[in-house]
């Protein structure tokens, strides 16, 4: 079969020989690829005779052997057809130019690919016997299989890896991995859809991403079809999400609306309002044990979609493997997927002072793949490779958390106060009304999709509105830099029987801070209000994901939950700001501030409740921080 292939690959050389440069898109880079490398397109065979469709581009180069860079997706393998090209080969053209074999798969049921595609495939339960059972691990043993003995001129040495669901799908590779398999890289990776990443957070629906989504990738394909076939997406002209998703009413006008019965998985996750079965299945953290090759797991501090992802598969596969198992986390100041797609020294209102990416590309993800894939130059990335904003530098850390962290707790005070000294007041509180009907907006301004940048806008226009609740620091004597965990643990009341709880960590800057120059977007940053984290918890869930709780109206209650990790430093002069809420909307869907299941809510349950955040010594809010020792 190799000389067959052979045969077949010289032949298309001959064939692409005067390929039009332009097809993938023109440029410098585009010339580069198709002088350069020679496509081909596979479909190979499945464990269970279903075949997956696979663009393949070799070096023309034959005078060495080359690793294998692989990226399975959802999202199409495109532009199909042997002689048209990418613009772009690997996560950036450092990879064409040092040269590898790169290979894109559509996965199972996506495009060109035969079979039933199931979003965020369970892994299969340890210990099966059949020959022919799959999961998404399985068809990457198998199309690894497939490469490594029938590509020529391969070494024989494969790396995987891809942003957001292609981060999946790099998860996906380490279970039962293939012995070719030496280097993975989940990037921003797909991995709980109930608890912290795209879909849900902490049980909460988050409703714009979702419902944006779904009204695309959601529904069915009849049939293996390039994109340019696809006609049956749901379309909806929205130009102010805040207005839109309000005059929606309750999640059950969405359907009726606009999906009907097209978006499968819209009623999969409105009939599974709970962490049931259906959502355990599709954690694939439990499955990361025995792995086996180097992982170099990367996200972004202020990603709006999968921070959670990248941060929990290092954990898992931290906690869950022997320490000999080469475990690296990358994390940046970056938006979703910006370590490659921007040079990372801006986000937003804030100026980082260095190309956090370009030094990521260049140091970082290169000489991983260069040396797992080719032998080439040393291994000594450290375990954790943090770039921490505030003081705008990198760290590299031997663990992550770093050992030398100490947990402090910052505890809510009277007056909008905050501090590390634990409350000593009695029958002390903040009282004010959540109305499902006025919900706090995620973001200043107007806007007619979600926008990366809340991660890290400024909070001003919330501390402003009465359903906020804020608490401070006065003016810190010396920098205090976090890097680890939060943990919010509320007490507090409502008059309902359910309700959320949103937490965010803010860098207050001084009054006198200066304006950028230039200052196109007539900033004032005096005063800014830098979001460096916030999560919403849903609050029926407090005791247990699976079984909620509803709330004893007026009673106090305990509420915990973490928050993702931050690494940012607030410098002397700033002040540290919580802000506690209830709603974050269209962001996050609505509680009707009542225990039922929310998913069935009609647009007269929901109603405005009472909400109270105590700060007294039986009673003491706060918010745990993990602060690096100088």
């Amino acid at each position: 079969m190799k000389r067959t292939l052979l045969t077949i690959y010289l032949a298309v050389i001959c064939c692409n020989l005067f390929a039009q440069r332009a097809a993938a898109g023109g440029g410098e880079n585009a010339k580069y690829i198709t002088d350069n490398y020679t496509k081909m397109e596979k479909y190979i065979t499945m464990r269970d005779g279903k075949k997956l469709f696979t663009a393949i581009y070799l070096p023309k180069d034959q005078t060495q052997k080359y690793g294998i860079v692989m990226t399975r997706t959802p999202y199409n393998v495109g532009p199909y057809g042997e002689d048209k090209y990418k613009p772009m080969l690997g996560q950036n053209m450092l990879f064409a130019k040092e040269g590898y074999i790169f290979v894109y798969q559509d996965v199972r049921g996506r495009y060109m690919s035969e079979g039933d595609f199931v979003n965020v495939r369970p892994q299969l339960p340890a210990g099966t016997k059949s020959k022919t059972a799959i999961d998404e691990s399985t068809d990457t043993y198998d199309t690894i299989d497939w490469l490594v003995k029938n590509l020529p001129n391969n070494n024989g040495k494969v790396g995987i890896l891809g942003i957001s669901y292609p981060g999946f799908y790099s998860t996906a590779s380490l279970p039962n991995a293939h012995p070719a398999l030496k280097a993975v890289s989940p990037q921003a990776p797909v991995t709980e859809w109930f608890k912290g990443d795209d879909f849900h957070h902490k049980g909460v629906l988050f409703e714009m991403d979702a419902f944006a989504f779904l009204g695309g990738f959601g529904v069915p394909r009849p049939k293996p079809v390039t994109p340019d076939q696809v006609k049956n997406t749901i379309r909806v002209n929205v130009k102010d999400n805040y207005k839109f998703y309000l005059e929606q009413g309750a999640l059950s006008n969405l359907k009726k609306n606009f999906f009907g019965d097209s978006v499968k998985f819209w009623d999969d996750m409105m009939n599974h309002p709970n962490y049931d079965a259906f959502w355990q299945g599709m954690n694939i953290l439990p499955h990361l044990t025995k792995v086996k090759p180097a992982v170099m797991t990367v996200g972004g501090f202020f990603d709006a979609e999968d921070a959670y992802g990248a941060q929990e598969v290092y954990k898992a596969i931290e906690k869950q493997n022997p320490q000999s198992v080469k475990n690296t986390l990358v994390l940046g100041p970056w938006f979703h997927g910006g370590w490659e797609r921007s040079e990372g020294d801006t986000f937003g209102d804030q100026n980082f002072g260095t190309k956090t990416s370009t030094f990521y590309r260049e140091n970082i993800e290169l000489p991983f793949f260069n040396y797992y894939l080719k032998g080439k130059g040393t291994m000594d990335l450290p375990e954790a490779y943090i770039f921490v904003t505030g003081s705008n530098e990198w760290h590299k850390f031997n663990t992550w958390p770093p050992k030398n962290t100490t947990e402090k707790t910052l505890y809510f005070q009277q007056n909008g106060k905050l501090s590390f000294t634990a409350p000593t007041y009695s029958d002390s509180f903040d009282q004010y009304v959540s109305d499902p009907a006025a919900p706090v907006p995620y973001q200043d301004g107007i806007q007619a999709r979600r926008t990366r940048e809340y991660m890290i806008d400024d909070q001003r226009f919330a501390s402003r509105r009465p359903d906020v609740k804020t608490y401070q620091t006065d003016d810190l004597k010396e920098d205090i830099t976090l890097t680890g965990p939060l943990l919010a643990d509320l007490f507090a009341s409502t008059s309902g029987t359910d309700a959320d709880f949103v937490v965010k960590l803010i860098d207050v800057f001084p009054d006198d801070f200066p304006n950028p120059s230039p200052n196109p977007k007539g900033l004032v940053m005096g005063g800014y209000q830098m979001l460096v984290r916030g999560e919403i918890f849903r609050g029926k869930f407090r005791n247990s994901y699976e079984k909620p709780e509803p709330f004893e109206p007026g009673k106090i209650t305990e509420v915990k939950y973490d928050l993702p990790d931050v690494g940012h430093t607030f410098k002397k002069g700033h002040r540290i700001m919580i802000q506690v809420q209830n709603t974050w909307f269209p962001l996050a869907d609505r509680n009707p501030n009542k225990f039922m299941n929310i998913n069935q809510a009609i647009d007269a349950d929901f109603k405005p409740a009472t909400m109270r955040i105590f700060h007294e010594k039986t009673a003491p809010s706060s918010l745990k921080i993990t602060v690096l020792e100088q």
